[in-house]
Parts: structure tokens; C-alpha cells; sequence
């Protein structure tokens, strides 16, 4: 089966973390296998620590430096997303149902094979992602978009945290019929 592609997009400090995190919960508790991927947009910004071994390593010239201990695997690539495609950040995700995507605004905006979940503070924040976005799941986030009349659910993510993990199974089922 290949994974189904979910991206919650929205402006900053609207909630995708919380959204995130709150349905990587529900579906592994579900039985669903989730990778998630954030897209950070800082300039500088680096897992890694300035003096420790792996960057020592990188400082070196090693363009791939990986990090085991008995409880995870990490692996530092020394590229860019100039240089890196979503495809291959998506195969680095192999072997799980659900692929969450948090951001990736610009690469995901009108692609019909990547779902949105749209984080909204406001109702021009919920018409732009009406333009911007498709196909939209569902919206959630601080401004409920039920009186604007949507089709697109609103689904409030404090008061029902289950109802948004039934939009993407719903998905998931789609996609594997």
C-alpha cells in the first residue's frame, strides 16, 4: 500500500504541532503507521550540535552522518530542500500507512495527490485556503469555520479529537479501493 500524503498547513502559531500531534496519537492507537516530517524554515537552523562528534564529522566534509543508540536512528543529510525533492523526502518515509507533512506550503498548495488539513485563525485565513489549498480535508484551529457555511468540515480538535482521525481514515480507505 502506498501511503497516504496529509498536510496540515496554516499560518504560524496556529496549532499544526498540536494538530499533528494529536492525530499521529489517535491514528497509532488506531493501528496506522505514521511518519511525520515538519518543514522548518529558518535559515540556519540545524539538528545538530555545534562541538559534538556528528558535527565534528560534518565539519569534516561527511555529507552523511548517522547517529544510533539502542533506542533511535538518526540520520543528518548535509543538503538542502534546494537540492532535495518531496519525492525523496517521501521515500525516506517507506513502509508507513499516513505521511504527515507539517508546512511544505508552496509544494503542496494545489497538489490534488497531497490531502490539506488547514489550521485557521480567522475567516480570511479560511478564504485563502479555500483559493490556495486543494483538496482540503477538513479545516480546524482557533476559528471555527462553521458559519461560513464550508463544505469543507470543521472539526474542533479539543472537543473532538477523534472526529478529524476518521476524516484521514476515511481517506486512507479511498485511497486503497
Amino acid at each position: 500500500m502506498t501511503a497516504t500524503i496529509i498536510a496540515v498547513v496554516g499560518s504560524k502559531k496556529s496549532g499544526k504541532t498540536t494538530t499533528i500531534e494529536a492525530l499521529t496519537r489517535e491514528l497509532v492507537r488506531r493501528g496506522f503507521k505514521v511518519a511525520a516530517v515538519k518543514h522548518v524554515s529558518e535559515p540556519d537552523f540545524t539538528i545538530d550540535t555545534k562541538g559534538k562528534d556528528t558535527w565534528r564529522f560534518a565539519q569534516a566534509g561527511a555529507r552523511t552522518v548517522i547517529l544510533a543508540s539502542s533506542n533511535e536512528v538518526v540520520i543528518i543529510e548535509k543538503t538542502g530542500l534546494k537540492d532535495l525533492s518531496m519525492d525523496v523526502i517521501l521515500q525516506k518515509c517507506e513502509g508507513n500507512d499516513v505521511i504527515l507533512l507539517e508546512g511544505f506550503k508552496k509544494s503542496v498548495g494545489k497538489n490534488g495527490g497531497v490531502h490539506k488539513i488547514v489550521v485557521v485563525k480567522s475567516a480570511e485565513e479560511t478564504r485563502e485556503a479555500e483559493k490556495s489549498f486543494a483538496p482540503i480535508l477538513a479545516f480546524t484551529g482557533s476559528y471555527s469555520t462553521q458559519n461560513l457555511h464550508s463544505e469543507i468540515p470543521y472539526v474542533d480538535l479539543f472537543k473532538e479529537p477523534g472526529k478529524l482521525a476518521d476524516i484521514v481514515e476515511d481517506a486512507v480507505k479511498k485511497k486503497v479501493q
